[in-house]
């Protein structure tokens, strides 16, 4: 609750009144400071009745790909039963305020509003709560308070159709590395004839050999698995314009075409940060476990932890999570491309974009 300047004005007033008219004994000012104090204190007690409302919003769509249009209808309904609510109510959206009308709402009744939701940046837009300011008619208080909860709306990068995503390579059993652009059935090894085996399967020159029906056992060769590593820290995208770096908005566009071009091919793939995420409950830009990696690209933010990129090289060493690096960086990053090329051990192909 907060006393406007009118308020305060009209409450110092109403104190000197008082004290002058009752130290001198003019009775004329102490009824006008009486009648201020009057004022002040029904001002109060108008502005602490709560309206009871009910606020629901819903996300048409909540996930978009930047510049996609987006929108939110809010709807606030009245669910006291004695007096009709004139407020002054504004909904939150992202950095900016939309009014939002409630003049004479009455008891059950509801009113609807929609406006668009800003997606010409990626990122969370986070959408709520409606602010409800109640004044008094003087407009001598102000009460503001939050009804309902926060709605986010997810801004995806741009997706760029790509032909084709790097190929990757399957391990045979005598050492090579062939490339499997969709996994393929390999030879393991051979075995005596079991009723019941088909007879395509037999090795008639090694059964010629040996003097009994020899069968092939084969192996199915999993997908190539794709790791896209993505470079968020802040040295590796110095420039900026308005406050944004464009090369890193290119890189997670980047990330995310390559990832939808494995899945639209039916490839594993996992997307990596090399600075740490934030914690999936601190803050509104957090991402809840379980969602996807275009989720996870709208929420990405740059880090000022500069000696990330020698970390995640460690553990995707250490880990081995596919067998093609994908790492996407900015400008600032070239000078270290050499910690993501020593990983040609661990990675047969390694695609490096700056």
């Amino acid at each position: 609750m907060g006393i406007t300047t009118r308020g305060v004005g009209l409450l110092v007033a109403a104190v000197v009144l008082l004290g002058v008219g009752f130290r001198f004994a003019y009775p004329e000012l102490t009824l006008l400071g009486g009648a201020a104090a009057t004022a002040v204190g029904y001002a109060l007690a108008t502005a602490a009745w709560r309206p009871r409302l009910e606020v629901a919003r819903r996300a048409d769509p909540d996930r978009v790909v930047r510049g996609e249009p987006a929108a939110m209808t809010l709807t606030v309904r009245n669910t006291g039963r004695l007096r009709a609510a004139s407020l002054v109510a504004a909904d939150r959206c992202g950095d900016r305020a939309v009014p939002v009308p409630l003049l004479r709402l009455r008891p059950g009744r509801d009113t609807t509003v929609r406006y668009d939701v800003p997606t010409r940046r990626r990122g969370v837009v986070p959408v709520g709560p409606l602010r409800v300011t109640r004044r008094d008619p003087l407009g001598l208080v102000a009460v503001t308070r939050p009804y309902g909860g926060t709605v986010p709306v997810w801004v995806h990068p741009r997706i760029h159709p790509l032909s084709a995503v790097p190929t990757g390579a399957g391990r045979s059993l005598d050492g090579r590395a062939d490339a499997v652009p969709h996994g393929s059935i390999t030879f393991d090894s051979l075995r005596e004839y079991v009723v019941g085996d088909e007879l395509r399967r037999v090795h008639w020159r090694t059964s010629a050999r040996v003097g009994e029906l020899m069968v092939r056992e084969n192996v199915d060769t999993s997908l190539p698995r794709i790791v896209v590593l993505l470079d968020n820290r802040a040295a590796a995208h110095p420039g900026r314009v308005d406050g944004v770096a464009e090369s890193f908005e290119s890189a997670c566009e980047a990330a995310a075409s390559v990832v939808a071009a494995a899945v639209r091919e039916d490839l594993p793939v996992a997307l990596l940060l090399v600075a740490p995420e934030p914690d999936p409950v601190d803050g509104p830009d957090a991402v809840p476990a379980g969602h996807g990696p275009l989720d996870r690209l709208a929420a990405a933010r740059l880090s000022e932890v500069d000696d990330a990129l020698r970390a995640a090289a460690s553990r995707l060493r250490q880990e081995r999570l596919g067998d093609t690096l994908v790492f996407l960086t900015g400008p600032g990053g070239r000078g270290d491309l050499g910690h993501v090329g020593a990983l040609r051990g661990a990675y047969p192909s390694v695609v490096a974009g700056v």
